[in-house]
């Protein structure tokens, strides 16, 4: 993990992605902290020059080895941790946005642990992101407004 990702000395910009395939989201369990083990969207920083959508994009790549195609926006989250004294060890700020798949099969790696397709009541006994729940019902809604 980079330094500056531990005690930031200001809110680091992330973009995630909810993928949809068949009626299902894909969902990935961090193998890192902060929050490792817990199931949360692909995603990752933002890097100079990168939109949050091409961000997104490529950290599915990156990550599980999927790619999609971008529909939209979803919501912003806030992910704020802080150590026993109350300094913010991590800040990040993310962008979540929603996708179909276009091609790849997930797959595990050193930011993945587990990947899995669910429905939407899927990740009930999960554990999951603090916003996870609140993203997807906001991506499975959206999803289902736009045709296929």
């Amino acid at each position: 993990m980079d330094a500056d990702r531990l005690y930031p000395a200001r809110p680091l910009l992330a973009a995630s992605v909810a993928v949809f395939r068949e009626g299902k989201v894909l969902i990935a369990a961090r193998a890192r902290p902060p929050m490792n083990r817990l199931y949360s969207l692909p995603g990752g920083l933002v890097e100079a020059g990168e939109t949050l959508g091409e961000a997104a994009l490529r950290e599915l790549h990156e990550e599980v080895g999927v790619e999609a195609d971008l529909l939209g926006f979803v919501d912003h989250l806030e992910a704020i941790e802080r150590d026993d004294s109350g300094r913010v060890t991590h800040h990040f700020v993310i962008c979540a946005h929603a996708a179909r798949w276009r091609a790849g099969e997930p797959r595990i790696g050193p930011e993945a642990s587990d990947v899995r397709w669910v429905r939407e009541d899927g990740i009930a006994g999960l554990g999951t992101t603090p916003a996870l729940a609140r993203v997807l019902r906001k991506a499975f809604a959206l999803v289902e407004a736009m045709p296929a």
